[in-house]
């Protein structure tokens, strides 16, 4: 198989894990085995260890011994680290797309919000915290700045764990609806006050779904796969 192919592969699982993790289906601590992952996706383990690779890099996997690795668990130090970045990140994102708003940009992003709003009526949890994390990055492609981009991006993963830790999306589809229309007015001072306002809700919020759902899954215990490479 050529290497563009596991290439493809390799992205297809990532997205797939990533996915899976984000949205709560695989657990903290919960075993990511190349040899299980790869009869379970029907496919060879080469593309499956570089999918594991690649979310090691992104910060939702942690690696362990031989061929496999764990859902990683976000500690209490982890959340205040990623709520600090977040915080400096976003106000300036958010400034810079009030400041640099572009009729198409404003149509994107009104058209995700449109959808996160759609979601959280229909109770469509899943898709309402995928929308919202859309609604993040759409924010920051509006700023234009390109190295903010980027930076966005290395944390992207991480930045959608934390914005499932919220479980009433429809307050934070509210929050966002009223940051679009202070980013479509220009309005940089009332936007600083909402993403204050928005942030600091969102910090209130992951602490309570932490102390509701605990912040770890159980305890990890390792499997007997054989130490060989595979295919």
């Amino acid at each position: 198989m050529s290497g563009g192919v596991f290439e493809a592969e390799s992205a297809r699982i990532v997205r797939r894990l990533r996915d899976e993790i984000v949205d709560g289906v695989r657990r903290p601590g919960d075993r990511l085995v190349e040899r299980d992952l790869a009869d379970d996706l029907g496919v060879s383990r080469v593309p499956v260890r570089d999918a594991l690779r690649t979310l090691v890099a992104e910060g939702l996997v942690t690696a362990r011994p031989r061929s496999w690795a764990v859902v990683r668990t976000f500690t209490d130090a982890d959340v205040d680290d990623l709520h600090e970045l977040r915080a400096a990140l976003e106000a300036l994102a958010f400034r810079l797309a009030a400041r640099r708003r572009t009729p198409a940009g404003l149509a994107r992003l009104r058209a995700v919000l449109e959808d996160e709003r759609s979601a959280a009526r229909s109770g469509d949890v899943v898709r309402a915290r995928r929308a919202a994390a859309e609604f993040h990055e759409v924010v920051t492609a509006l700023a234009g700045n390109a190295v903010l981009e980027e930076v966005e991006g290395t944390l992207r993963s991480r930045m959608r764990w934390l914005l499932v830790q919220h479980d009433d999306v429809t307050a934070v589809a509210d929050q966002h609806a009223a940051l679009y229309d202070a980013v479509a007015d220009g309005d940089v001072a009332r936007v600083e006050r909402l993403v204050a306002e928005h942030l600091s809700a969102g910090r209130a919020a992951a602490t309570a779904h932490r102390e509701a759902h605990g912040a770890a899954g159980e305890a990890v215990v390792e499997p007997a796969v054989d130490g060989a490479a595979g295919d």
